[in-house]
C-alpha cells in the first residue's frame, strides 16, 4: 500500500477490543498470530495489516471486515 495510503486506512480495533471483555492487545495478538507490537502499530495506524492478518482480525471480533477496518478515498 502506497505511504498516503496508510494514513488513508482506518479501523476499530481498539473500541472492538473493549467491547469483547476488554481484550488486551496480548491476548488479540495471541489469537491472531502476531506480536503484541504489531497490534499496536495497527492501532495507531502505523502499520497496514495483509489481508489475511485483516481477516483474522476480523474473525477474532466475530465482525466482517468492513466493521473492522475503513478506507478513505481521496478527500475523505
Amino acid at each position: 500500500m502506497a505511504r498516503n495510503d496508510q494514513h488513508r486506512l482506518k479501523n476499530q480495533i481498539r473500541r472492538l477490543r473493549f467491547e469483547h471483555g476488554d481484550m488486551t492487545q496480548e491476548e488479540l495478538a495471541k489469537r491472531v498470530g502476531v506480536t503484541r507490537q504489531t497490534i499496536i502499530a495497527l492501532e495507531a495506524g502505523g502499520y497496514v495489516p495483509s489481508l489475511a492478518l485483516a481477516f483474522r482480525i476480523a474473525q477474532a471480533f466475530d465482525r466482517s471486515i468492513e466493521e473492522v477496518f475503513q478506507y478513505r478515498k481521496g478527500g475523505e
